[in-house]
């Protein structure tokens, strides 16, 4: 583990954690960042990356947490993303990009950093999706989710994307259409049309933060695991995971749990809902400026949210 030097005011660590990864033909390392001191005696948060297939970048904001409230504050890439490693053999191969594969990762991440006794999660998009299906199985050392920006079913979420994607210019939403229908979801047209979208409903912020832009250049660099398993686009899901679904387990959430969104955010109202009526200890905090990155869009307000209820 390295200390760098991007921040004088608080420790930042990086590491690589090697791990086992069956059927991946080579040694896998996961990249992470620490914020803070594990060691310090404040319960660490580790947060997961959206996607899948972005990159832990754009969560870099992250560290405010630890600047204000002395939490430690775990990012990292998700396998196939990037400073992990890569593997664009496995595109298209259903059977290796997983959900149980991430889960897998996340386990062995808490047990090298050893805090799998005692830690916070907060899961952004495709990362609280992750952290929910985490949080079902009820490990011990788990005290608080946060399910930030994520859909309790992908059925949920595809037809609020339909929803959204008519809020569109005629023009773009035409384009879309035309793209689809003829396979050319790779034309630079297409993702011109797409980034109309992202900009209304991801992330409204103009020009987009520049460590946003860093996790889409990685994902452009490898798409490997975004369009294996979820498809061209947000509101184009043609992957497996459009059929992911915890609406069955989501009442076994047992750890007071934070729901956040924002009002103009793809992971609409209904795709939350669910985890709202469902999980026994639960509230919900929408921000009203926000599409889906409050915490670019409204940074002060939503660490004040988050830290609040970690620190409680």
């Amino acid at each position: 583990m390295s200390t760098t030097n991007e921040s004088s005011a608080i420790p930042i660590s990086e590491g690589e954690m090697v791990w086992d990864v069956p059927n991946a033909g080579k040694e896998c390392k996961t990249w992470y960042r620490i914020y803070g001191n594990l060691k310090s005696g404040v319960r660490p948060l580790v947060v997961l990356h959206g996607g899948p297939g972005v990159t832990s970048d754009y969560l870099t904001s992250f560290s405010a947490l630890t600047l204000e409230r002395s939490i430690p504050v775990i990012i990292y890439d998700q396998l196939g993303n990037g400073l992990s490693t890569h593997l664009p053999e496995k595109m298209g191969d259903i059977g290796f990009w997983i959900e149980q594969l991430f889960l897998d990762e996340l386990k062995h991440l808490l047990d090298h950093l050893g805090i799998y006794e005692n830690y916070d999660l907060l899961g952004h998009s495709w990362g609280g999706m992750l952290g929910a299906r985490h949080a079902v199985r009820q490990p011990r050392g788990l005290k608080h989710l946060v399910i930030m920006s994520s859909p309790a079913s992908n059925k949920l979420w595809i037809e609020a994307q339909e929803v959204l994607r008519r809020k569109l210019p005629q023009d773009v939403q035409d384009v879309l259409d035309t793209c689809e229908r003829e396979g050319k979801t790779d034309t630079k047209v297409y993702q011109n049309a797409v980034g109309v979208y992202y900009s209304r409903f991801l992330c409204t912020l103009a020009p987009m933060p520049e460590s946003l832009q860093k996790s889409f250049e990685w994902m452009e660099k490898d798409p490997t695991v975004y369009l294996t398993m979820n498809g061209p686009s947000e509101f184009y899901m043609i992957g497996p995971i459009k059929d992911w679904t915890i609406l069955d387990e989501v009442h076994k959430i047992s750890v007071p749990t934070l729901l956040t969104n924002g009002r103009k955010d793809e992971a609409a109202d209904s795709c939350m809902y669910p985890f709202f009526k469902l999980v026994p200890r639960v509230r919900w905090i929408q921000f009203s400026e926000s599409s889906h990155m409050a915490h670019l869009e409204e940074h002060e307000f939503f660490f004040q949210v988050v830290g609040l209820f970690l620190s409680e």
